[in-house]
């Protein structure tokens, strides 16, 4: 390596001379008149002198070239490092030589370069010395002009700073300090990297955050709620809180005993405290105890509603940032409503108030001091702090909930030691949770609920479901079917009832009752058991001829027949001659039941009957119309409701709105009406309907204020025992009977009559309607066409006997003979006598002997 860079003014200034010469040559005496752009370019202020100055010292080290390097032309020398900055300004010299002018200007700063040369030999001097290399000496500019061709043939020759010179010195100096920023750049990158990082992973856990503005409606997953129309709860099960109270309903001592044990800086912090994590952890290390919690309440209300107990820093980070979410969009009251109601403290109690029934027995306005304590010290550990299981460990914990309770404040010291002196006192009982109302209507909805919402929803649980029944109606309803039970069935052979009614309107169940005992039997004897409807079915084939365009009017015989062979019999096997159709079903004749549904047609009645609610099967056989096809009492009533809705079926249902764990609305009733049946000859059916309560078999249903349309019903061998029957705005069903099958030896009057008992006690006070009147007969056209049955054989006037010959029908047959029978010897069961004392008897006086 060889030093160079001392000659640089010598070659500026033969550079200067040679464009001068030039220049005058062509354009006159250039160093007269500079061009004027030199004025402007700010180089020659002391300002631009000292940045080039410092500029030159700092990078001096790039004087040093390689010792291999040839010597540099002219050319190299307008390219190098200090012409460069500068020269790129200016644009290239053109033909009109503006550019050779300028740069003879840019070269009037050799005095600078002179100068700063000079200072830099200076700065350079003690370090050549101590190499002992001598240095030239040259102070003026004169001198590195004469001397300019010597130095430059001596640059070849420096070579004896090969491996010691001081701007290599320098450079080496220079290296160890490369490795650190390298260092410091790798850190720094890594650094920002991993907080770029974290600033996405906690962005990511925010945009994931749930929504928090809804939480009153959370229900812990597993957990089903079935609520009344007045939001009663019906059932519960899983871990769901059965009492919700308000924040004003709970006691203020209840609320501050939680606070002062489990968050005493709530109404100071944002969701998360670390000044109380702190606190918690020196109190329980001074204890040896858990006496205090890190978490607030906003973060274990956070952990229940939304998280789990997984022990991760992924949660408790979640966590965090749920309670500050929570805090921003809830009020502090809020948060205390939700947590006091949703806190689990054991022995199945979800919420201050099931545990104050679960431990207490007393709701949570009754509680003592030390009762409420006792709660509040349950949150940490239930099982291990339940008065239930260890008492001794649930009275030391609430003493130390009554301590932190006084040092907070809340209470005074003398209040403190008297409830620290209670004894542990409870008296359990069982959560109210566990408790059905209306269980027979519960099963239906639980039932009915994977129709509506889906398995993956229902797997998930939290769910709360709003029902359509009236709590009043129902216990009503209940009432009615254990009377009926206990009373008629006693007296007529049945043991079993059930009921349903509807809103003819809307198609709501507003009363279920599926038997007599849900203990004894869940069987839903309204919804599950399927039953021969019996003669109720005929109003449905009574609808189906008027829709086809029948008169009430219109006539048919009752008479003995045979239909390909099949013989229909009337009640007693007697016959009555013409009858008319309306004048038939009030009667509830059989036969002429089975005709009209011949000349109707078995796919018109069944179609109709579908659309009217009948979901079940039936078969297209002449015993349809006598009730043969098996059907449940809530379709069959639904059906009823859809001739008093004036021929509008809407679906039987008892579910209005399902809502998931957090408070979405996942399912929502809306039933629309459908039209199955021309108005006219619903209205014409329900005016016959009403002849059978007004005049003929359903005469024990009527009401005293207003009028009834309905049908009875009885089975073959009278095992089944039916009345359904309408107003305008309710449509209620009953049915009698037993499981076995086993007949009765009741009447369908009975189930008419607890109809009656039913309905005059739900619509009492219920404004009275008018059933349609009936409509113009003459000319009148059906809605549907009929599709009369062809028998392949009648025979009219015999009938089959007892021995299944064919026989002529008798009107007066001859009774029977029986010959008597002795009755067999029966030997009397033995009774023991009843013990009789015996009698007191004065013994008769005799007169003493001499």
């Amino acid at each position: 390596m060889r030093f160079e860079g001392l000659n640089v003014a010598e070659f500026f200034s033969n550079i200067k001379d040679t464009l001068s010469k030039v220049t005058n040559a062509i354009s006159g005496n250039s160093d007269l008149e500079p061009p004027k752009a030199a004025k402007g370019n700010k180089l020659n202020s002391p300002e631009s002198e000292a940045q080039f100055y410092a500029q030159t010292r700092d990078e001096r080290a790039e004087y040093v070239v390689s010792e291999d390097a040839a010597p540099p032309e002219e050319s190299e020398y307008l390219e190098s490092e200090y012409l460069e900055p500068e020269y790129a300004r200016y644009p290239i010299v053109k033909r009109d030589w503006e550019g050779l002018k300028r740069l003879i200007a840019w070269l009037e700063i050799e005095p600078q370069v002179t100068s700063l040369q000079t200072k830099g030999k200076e700065l350079l001097r003690p370090t050549l010395s101590l190499l002992g290399t001598k240095s030239p000496q040259k102070s003026d500019s004169s001198e590195f002009a004469e001397n300019s061709e010597s130095q430059n043939t001596q640059l070849p020759i420096n070579t004896a700073l090969q491996e010691n010179s001081a701007p290599q010195e320098n450079t080496k100096k220079r290296v160890p300090r490369r490795p650190r920023f390298w260092i410091s750049l790798g850190v720094a990158s890594i650094s920002g990297g991993a907080l770029i990082y974290c600033l996405w992973i906690l962005y990511t856990l925010d945009k994931g955050l749930p929504d928090v503005n809804d939480l009153s409606a959370f229900n812990r997953d597993g957990t089903m709620t079935i609520k009344a129309a007045d939001n009663t709860i019906l059932l519960q099960s899983g871990p769901a809180t059965r009492d919700k109270l308000k924040l004003q309903e709970i006691p203020q001592l209840l609320v501050k005993a939680f606070i002062a044990i489990e968050d005493r800086r709530f109404y100071k912090h944002r969701g998360v405290d670390y000044q109380g994590i702190m606190r918690s952890i020196v109190s329980n290390l001074i204890e040896r105890d858990l006496v205090q919690g890190g978490s607030t309440i906003t973060q274990q209300l956070a952990r229940v509603v939304f998280l789990n107990q997984e022990r991760s820093i992924r949660r408790k980070v979640r966590e965090a940032l749920l309670a500050q979410k929570i805090e921003r969009e809830l009020s502090k009251d809020q948060v205390l409503e939700r947590y006091l109601n949703l806190v689990y403290l054991g022995s199945d109690a979800y919420g201050v108030a099931d545990a104050a029934w679960v431990f207490f027995s007393k709701t949570v306005d009754k509680l003592n001091l030390a009762e409420m304590a006792t709660l509040a010290g349950l949150p940490p550990a239930p099982s291990e702090y339940s008065p239930l299981v260890n008492p001794d460990m649930a009275k030391k914990r609430r003493n130390i909930v009554l301590q932190q309770m006084q040092e907070a404040k809340v209470i005074t010291e003398v209040q403190a030691k008297e409830a620290m002196a209670a004894p542990m006192a409870v008296k359990p009982s069982a959560p109210k949770r566990f408790k059905v109302v209306a269980p027979y209507f519960a099963s239906y909805i639980r039932k009915e609920l994977p129709r509506y919402v889906s398995k993956d929803a229902l797997e998930a649980g939290g769910l709360t479901v709003e029902t359509t029944v009236d709590l009043k109606w129902q216990k009503i309803a209940e009432k009615v079917v254990k009377d009926a039970i206990e009373v008629d069935g006693r007296r007529q052979g049945f043991e079993q009832a059930a009921l349903v009614s509807m809103d003819t309107k809307t198609g709501e169940v507003k009363a279920l009752v599926g038997g007599g005992n849900f203990k004894e039997s869940q069987f839903n004897r309204a919804t599950q058991a399927l039953r021969q409807p019996g003669s109720t079915f005929k109003g449905l084939v009574y609808a189906a001829a008027m829709a086809a365009g029948f008169s009430p009017y219109d006539s048919y015989e009752d008479e003995p027949i045979i239909i390909d062979g099949y013989q229909p019999n009337n009640y007693g096997k007697k016959f009555s001659g013409w009858r008319s159709i309306s004048d038939a079903l009030t009667s509830s004749v059989n036969v002429v039941a089975v005709k009209v549904l011949m000349d109707v047609g078995f796919e018109p009645a069944i179609k109709l009957a579908n659309d009217m609610g009948i979901k079940s099967k039936l078969s297209p056989i002449y015993s349809l119309a006598l009730g043969s096809s098996e059907v449940n009492l809530l379709e069959l009533t639904n059906a009823y409701g859809t001739l008093a809705a004036q021929g509008n079926f809407i679906e039987a249902h008892g579910i209005k709105r399902v809502i998931n764990q957090r408070g979405d609305v996942i399912y929502q009733a809306n039933f629309k009406p459908k039209r199955v049946l021309d108005k006219d000859s619903a209205a014409i059916t329900t005016w016959m309907l009403e002849g059978v309560v007004q005049n003929g078999t359903g005469g024990p249903a009527a009401l005293n204020d207003r009028a009834v349309a309905g049908k009875t019903g009885t089975s073959e061998n009278v095992r089944d025992l039916w009345f359904i029957g309408y107003i305008p705005q309710v449509v209620t069903g009953i049915w009698l009977g037993n499981d076995d099958n086993y007949p009765t030896w009741g009447t369908s009057g009975t189930a008419a009559y607890n109809w009656r008992d039913f309905m005059s006690q739900a619509v009492k006070g219920m404004p009275v309607e008018k059933f349609p009147k009936l409509p113009e007969l003459e000319g009148r056209k059906g809605s549907i066409k009929a599709k009369p049955v062809e028998p392949k054989r009648i025979i009219r006037g015999m009938i089959v006997n007892e021995d299944g010959a064919i026989v002529p029908y008798n009107p007066h047959p001859e009774p029977k003979y029986y010959p008597p029978q002795e009755p067999a010897y029966q030997e009397p069961a033995y009774e023991e006598p009843a013990y009789q004392e015996p009698a007191y008897e004065e013994p008769a006086y005799q007169e003493p002997g001499y």
